[in-house]
């Protein structure tokens, strides 16, 4: 869950940036929309602890984060956060599977093989392994981003503009597979965009629960 109250950031020299009110139970999807420079970047950044707001209350997983600070904070984010930037940051020094792993040794942890290969086959790109980024096509990067994003089982899984510079089709696949791998972890998803084609998908998917209880999409504009 996302709670936040007055929260407010502000660069040096620059007006402070104010966010709406949030009550997002466990599960829920937020749409983060808003024009580019609008503030999503910040956002997200506050709520994964990587800024401290100026202002404002904010909880996230049960954890108050004005609390956490240095080490801690990046320990919390480790096993709480799952993040999948713009950019996508995979070390193209590293394999696929070893891009993997270090999500593992960033959160302390031995990596699990098991769990690395089973979080590619979720995502189709098992087979790319043993790969260097430079060798994957765009799409198949975007995946094995979002398989490492999710590889620690996070409570909270953080989208920056997923569908920047994708096709109509690439898009979609984009955002049902970001859908999806949050329903598998009954994960709370947060999709910060731009792009009007990310509410249709999302809207279409959560209609499509087959039955189930539909997760909350709670639409945030900046």
């Amino acid at each position: 869950m996302i709670n936040s109250r007055g929260l407010a950031f502000a660069y040096a020299g620059a007006p402070a940036l104010r966010f709406p009110d949030l009550q997002a139970p466990q599960g829920a999807v937020v749409l983060l929309h808003g024009p580019s420079g609008s503030g999503k970047s910040t956002w997200l950044a506050l709520v994964a602890a990587l800024a401290r707001p100026s202002a404002g209350e904010l909880c996230v997983a049960g954890q108050d984060l004005a609390m956490l600070q240095g080490s801690a904070a990046d320990a919390w984010r480790a096993r709480t956060i799952g993040f999948l930037p713009q950019k996508l940051h995979l070390s193209s020094a590293l394999s696929v599977f070893d891009n993997m792993a270090l999500a593992s040794w960033a959160a302390g942890q031995a990596p699990d093989r098991a769990r690395i290969h089973a979080c590619l086959q979720d995502l189709g790109v098992a087979e790319l392994a043993a790969r260097r980024p430079m060798q994957l096509s765009g799409g198949q990067a975007q995946r094995v981003a979002l398989a490492r994003a999710v590889l620690l089982q996070p409570q909270i899984i953080l989208a920056d503009e997923p569908t920047a510079s994708l096709d109509d089709r690439a898009a979609e696949q984009a955002v049902a597979l970001l859908y999806a791998s949050a329903q598998a972890l009954a994960a709370t998803l947060v999709v910060a965009t731009h792009d009007a084609r990310v509410a249709t998908v999302l809207e279409a998917a959560v209609s499509g629960n087959n039955g189930h209880q539909p997760p909350q999409i709670l639409k945030v504009l900046l």
